[in-house]
């Protein structure tokens, strides 16, 4: 079988700056600023993984992002370790919380974030103490 492996998420912003501004403040994201084609791109690495931001201009026709939950790819999860100690520092960062943190099963607790362009985003903790 072949080897598959994660690259890359590409997020669609009419506001890069502060886009990744959003994400290096609030989670910690790497913000690396490169050229492409004569032009600045910025992209992110957050938790191993590569995020590209591609900006959004007017008249672009891109369509507005759907309300979650919705079908198709709902959100991304990130890994966290002491889930209750990194919401209890977003909310005094100013984050908006679509679900406080809370354990739908055993050994796991979960919270979920509003990010810029109402990206939905999961922090889960993996932990045997959450019952």
């Amino acid at each position: 079988m072949a080897t598959i492996t994660w690259d890359h998420i590409h997020l669609r912003t009419a506001d890069p700056e502060a886009t990744v501004t959003w994400f290096e403040k609030m989670l910690g994201a790497e913000i690396i600023r490169s050229n492409q084609n004569g032009k600045p791109r910025i992209d992110m690495k957050l938790g191993g993984a590569n995020i590209f931001i591609a900006p959004v201009a007017a008249g672009d026709k891109v369509n507005p992002a759907p309300q979650v939950p919705y079908q198709g790819l709902d959100h991304f999860g990130l890994l966290v370790s002491d889930i209750d100690e990194i919401a209890a520092d977003l909310k005094k960062k100013g984050v908006q919380f679509t679900k406080e943190p809370h354990s739908p099963r055993p050994g796991v607790k979960i919270c979920f974030i509003r990010g810029p362009q109402d990206v939905s985003i999961e922090l889960l903790d993996r932990n045997p103490k959450y019952t």
